[in-house]
């Protein structure tokens, strides 16, 4: 057991017995940790602030390499304070949180990826498109599953300009030229892969420019969907809620239409 101090990103939180908590946390230095917090649900207790969902703050407690670990105080508490009061852009912090935990196990040291979730939750918080920043990180996060796609030429010919659409017998995209070698392709709408190609390398400084039309939105949602059914195989529950805001936003943008005539 060791005394360690480290930026961490609230996973999930559950009930432990009657006062008590279990708080996952991923650590940016010793990786996905789950904590045992005694007396979480006493009142006035100062760790309350810091084990919320949608918060960033540095922990130090007791880590463990086996078992549970002990979080004893938090310090520098940031709470993503937009995400933690709208409930779609808890929806989506929610299911990058859930990635995360799905994508990587426990204890490992992944500096990179913390920066990465990190960000992401930033710029939700800040009021970035939630669905733009959610596409990118799916499309990134497929390496952490062992997934690593060609996006940035054609799988046959090396080509990197023009129409393209994805291929599973090639593992990545295939030019124009190429579509017949695979009758079984996605046949996916060509703006979608063209963005999702940008996507796969693009950093989250790069996104303030990128305005996309609803419709294309939904064709690159498609593709990221068969992308994970056919590759990484998750069900999560909170991606399933995503699904569902789509019909809860178009059930209020009608009724604002409404209020409005």
């Amino acid at each position: 057991m060791q005394l360690s101090e480290s930026k961490g990103l609230i996973l999930f939180s559950r009930d432990y017995k009657e006062k008590d908590k279990l708080v996952k946390i991923f650590t940016e230095s010793s990786g996905k940790q789950m904590f045992y917090v005694k007396g979480a649900h006493k009142k006035n207790n100062p760790l309350a602030p810091a084990l919320m969902n949608f918060t960033e703050a540095i922990y130090f407690g007791n880590i463990r390499s086996e078992g549970l670990s002990f979080l004893n105080g938090a310090k520098d508490i940031q709470p993503f304070r937009k995400i933690q009061e709208d409930i779609f852009l808890a929806g989506y912090g929610t299911y990058l949180l859930n990635l995360v935990d799905a994508a990587i196990d426990d204890r490992v040291y992944d500096p990179h990826l913390f920066r990465f979730t990190e960000q992401a939750l930033q710029m939700i918080n800040e009021g970035e498109d939630a669905e733009i920043i959610t596409n990118i990180f799916e499309i990134q996060l497929l390496n952490r599953f062992g997934i690593s796609p060609v996006w940035e030429h054609c799988s046959v010919c090396g080509r990197t300009d023009g129409k393209f659409d994805y291929s599973t017998k090639y593992s990545g995209v295939l030019c124009q030229q190429h579509w017949s070698l695979d009758p079984h392709r996605y046949h996916a709408d060509a703006r979608a892969i063209y963005f999702l190609r940008m996507f796969s390398k693009i950093s989250y400084d790069q996104i303030q420019s990128i305005r996309l039309k609803p419709e294309t939105k939904q064709a690159i949602r498609k593709v990221i969907d068969q992308l994970y059914e056919e590759y990484v195989g998750l069900h999560l529950k909170s991606k399933k809620f995503i699904d569902q805001m789509y019909s809860w936003e178009n059930l209020l943008k009608k009724d604002e239409k409404k209020d409005q005539e």
